[in-house]
């Protein structure tokens, strides 16, 4: 908070006061929390597993099979070990996540031909593939977040440094990176992302970079027009006077009186980023499968029309997380709206 102005200190009170933004903002960042937590609470490996006397952690080391008296190298399947192992009076106890289900792995057991329908097992239905709807959902949002948020940190600080420099240097400086923006804003990013990513793959790291290239041009205006402002105020001309260097007037006495526009646009920005890594999987342009997806999820779901349950969970789970995020982009816009003082005292 030390680095914020007095002022933004005391807008994000205001933000605080205002009920559905806070509680939006709360909610989104509990269901984060979780799905950062997904590999360990949404998964078919026990937590603890006491096997013939011994413990093991399977959700935080691998094991091969051998070790639990199998033939082979590889992992083995836990729920099949544990239920051979008491089938045969063996010594097993499991402490097992919250959702037992793997969003990788698809199930052999049930009867018929995948998408299931919800039941006790599945409670969300599974996919075409026989995968767990709920918990490809549940790792889908800790991706989708993760992704948009990096993306909108690393577009932002991007934003801040190219739109800060033309607004502080201005002049010719300015009308040359601007001409630049204006010519590099219109090359298609589709195109772009279907190009590199068949040479180079399409992972994580390479589609926010992609990504990120194009991510930051809106704010750069925005950081643009405030470095315009602020750099003939008389602070920033008293620093120039006691010799401060560049860097230190750009981000210690400019920045922070600058920080509106970036803390306005960042949720909505994060909304961007959310729909666009969507819109990519729907396509077939985003992650790598069997990368747990919502667009990969909402593309079955169309494949797959008889089976409704999957587009339904899916449209709900982005519906309310872009809702969420909506109510905390209104609630700052409002507590950076210079009328809101009056609102709120």
């Amino acid at each position: 908070m030390r680095f914020l102005s007095p002022e933004m200190q005391k807008k994000l009170r205001q933000f605080k006061r205002n009920k559905i933004a806070f509680g939006s903002l709360c909610a989104l960042l509990v269901m984060y929390a979780f799905s950062l937590l997904s590999p360990w609470l949404v998964n078919d490996e026990p937590l603890i597993l006491r096997y013939e006397g011994k413990t093991y952690f399977p959700a935080f080391v691998t094991y091969a099979e051998t070790e639990f008296g199998g033939t082979y190298e590889t992992e083995p399947d836990y729920p099949v070990l544990m239920a051979d192992a008491k089938e045969d009076g063996k010594n097993v106890w499991a402490l097992m996540p919250l959702i037992v289900q793997d969003p990788l792995k698809a199930d052999l057991s049930a009867d018929g031909t995948p998408p299931f329908a919800p039941s006790s097992k599945h409670l969300l239905g599974t996919d075409a593939h026989g995968r767990d709807v709920l918990s490809r959902l549940i790792h889908g949002f800790r991706i989708c977040m993760s992704f948009s948020l990096l993306l909108t940190l690393l577009g932002t600080f991007l934003g801040i440094v190219i739109g800060g420099i033309q607004g502080y240097l201005g002049g010719k400086w300015d009308i040359l990176m601007q001409r630049g923006i204006e010519i590099w804003s219109s090359l298609p990013f589709l195109y772009v992302v279907i190009l590199i990513g068949s040479i180079y793959g399409r992972s994580f790291v390479l589609l926010i970079a992609i990504m990120a290239i194009f991510n930051w041009i809106s704010l750069s205006y925005y950081m643009r027009a405030e470095y315009l402002k602020l750099r003939s105020q008389q602070y920033v001309r008293a620093a120039k006077m006691l010799g401060m260097g560049h860097v230190r007037i750009f981000f210690k006495e400019i920045l922070p009186n600058a920080f509106t526009p970036v803390i306005t646009l960042f949720p909505f920005t994060l909304i961007g980023g959310i729909g666009s890594l969507t819109s990519l999987d729907f396509l077939g342009f985003g992650l790598e499968p069997p990368t747990p997806s919502w667009g990969e999820l909402m593309s079955e779901g169309l494949n797959n029309l008889y089976a409704p349950w999957i587009s339904i969970c899916t449209v709900a789970a982005l519906f309310i997380t872009l809702l969420l995020t909506t109510f905390v982009g209104e609630g700052i816009r409002d507590a950076m709206d210079p009328k809101s003082g009056d609102r709120y005292e």
